[in-house]
C-alpha cells in the first residue's frame, strides 16, 4: 500500500527525518511509534502532502504519491482541526464534499455515521459546545466519511473515556476488516499490542526498529519464566554440576513462593521442569515476554 523510501526532511538546522524507509502492507494496521520530537508528525505531513520531503519518495500502491491520492486518504490529526463556530452538520457536509462526495451522498453517509456513533442530536450543535471527547468523535467521522483506502490516526483516543475508547477501537477494527489500511500513531502501547500487525519505531529522526509485532516481541525474548510453587521458604536450585537456569528474584505470596528464572546455555524450559518437579510442588509457569512498551523504552534509551 505505502512504501516510504529514504525520506529526509530538514527544517533550518533541525533534521526531522534522516533517511527513513519502511513498507506498509495493504489491509494492515500499522503502528507509527516514537517519543515526542522523533519525527512522526513530519512524516505524517509528508504522507498527507502538507509538506514535501527534501530527499526520497513515497509510493502509494506502486505510484509516486501525488495530488490525486489525497481523496483516498483520511487523516485524523492529534490537534483539533474543526471550525469552532460552525454547525456540526454543515461542517460535516462541507468536509465530505471537499473529499469529492456529492451533497446527497455526503448527507446519507453523515446520517449513517451519526446514528452509528449516537450523534443524531448533534447536527445543529457547534463544536465549541462539545466536550473534547465529543469533538474527537466528530473528527473521527470526518476522517472516514469518504471511505478512504488509507486512514491515518494520530492519537485517536485523546479525550475519550474508556467506553468511547472501546467504541472507536471497534470502529477501527471494522474499517480494517472492510479493507482500509490504517496508520496508527500513539503513545498508548497497550493499544498498539491490541491493534497493530506491524510497527516502525522512530527516534531522533532515525528509524531504529520495524517489523511485525509478533516477530519483534519474539526477538526480544530473554527465556525468562515466572514460576509459582507451594513450598514456602524453598529456593530453587540447579542440579549439582549443571547450570540450567539462574534465579533472578524470589518472593513469598499467600499460596507459596514465586520466582523468576532465566534459562542458561541454550537449555529448554522442559530441562528445568524435569528437575524442578522433583524439588517443589509447581502451581504455575508463565513465560515472561516483553511488551511493546518495554521494547519501546529500551530502544529509545539505548538510542
Amino acid at each position: 500500500m505505502l512504501e516510504v523510501k529514504d525520506i529526509v526532511k530538514q527544517y533550518a538546522k533541525h533534521l526531522a527525518l534522516d533517511h527513513v524507509s519502511f513498507t506498509i502492507k495493504k489491509g494492515s494496521i500499522f503502528g507509527l511509534l516514537g517519543p515526542n520530537g522523533a519525527g512522526k508528525t513530519s512524516l505524517i505531513r509528508i504522507i498527507n502532502q502538507i509538506t514535501a520531503p527534501d530527499h526520497g519518495e513515497i509510493l502509494f500502491n506502486g505510484e509516486a504519491l501525488s495530488e490525486k491520492h489525497i481523496s483516498r486518504i483520511g487523516y485524523l490529526p492529534e490537534e483539533r482541526g474543526l471550525y469552532k463556530k460552525m454547525l456540526i452538520g454543515e461542517q460535516m457536509l462541507y468536509l465530505a464534499q471537499l473529499k469529492g462526495l456529492s451533497k446527497a451522498d455526503a448527507t446519507e453517509r453523515i446520517k449513517h455515521w451519526f446514528e452509528k456513533m449516537e450523534m443524531e442530536t448533534w447536527w445543529n450543535k457547534r463544536v465549541e459546545d462539545l466536550s473534547k471527547g465529543m469533538q474527537q468523535k466528530v473528527q473521527f467521522v470526518a476522517t472516514v466519511i469518504h471511505q478512504p483506502e488509507l486512514i491515518i490516526l494520530d492519537e485517536p483516543f485523546t479525550g475519550f473515556d474508556p467506553v468511547n475508547v472501546d467504541v472507536i477501537k471497534n470502529e477501527i477494527i471494522d474499517l480494517n476488516k472492510k479493507g482500509a489500511t490504517i496508520i496508527f500513531s500513539t503513545h498508548r502501547m497497550e493499544s498498539v499490542e491490541e491493534l497493530c500487525d506491524s510497527i516502525v519505531l522512530i527516534n531522533k529522526s532515525k528509524k531504529i526498529l520495524d517489523g511485525k509485532v509478533s516477530e519483534i516481541k519474539n526477538a526480544y525474548r530473554k527465556h525468562q519464566y515466572l514460576i509459582k510453587y507451594s513450598n514456602k521458604g524453598i529456593q530453587l536450585k540447579n542440579p549439582e554440576g549443571y547450570e540450567l537456569f539462574q534465579v533472578l528474584d524470589t518472593q513469598e505470596y499467600e499460596e507459596g513462593n514465586k520466582a523468576t528464572i532465566e534459562l542458561l546455555n541454550g537449555h529448554h524450559i522442559n530441562d528445568a521442569l524435569a528437575h524442578l518437579i522433583n524439588q517443589v510442588q509447581l502451581q504455575e509457569l508463565i513465560e515472561i515476554i516483553p511488551s511493546i512498551h518495554d521494547i519501546f523504552v529500551k530502544q529509545v534509551k539505548e538510542n
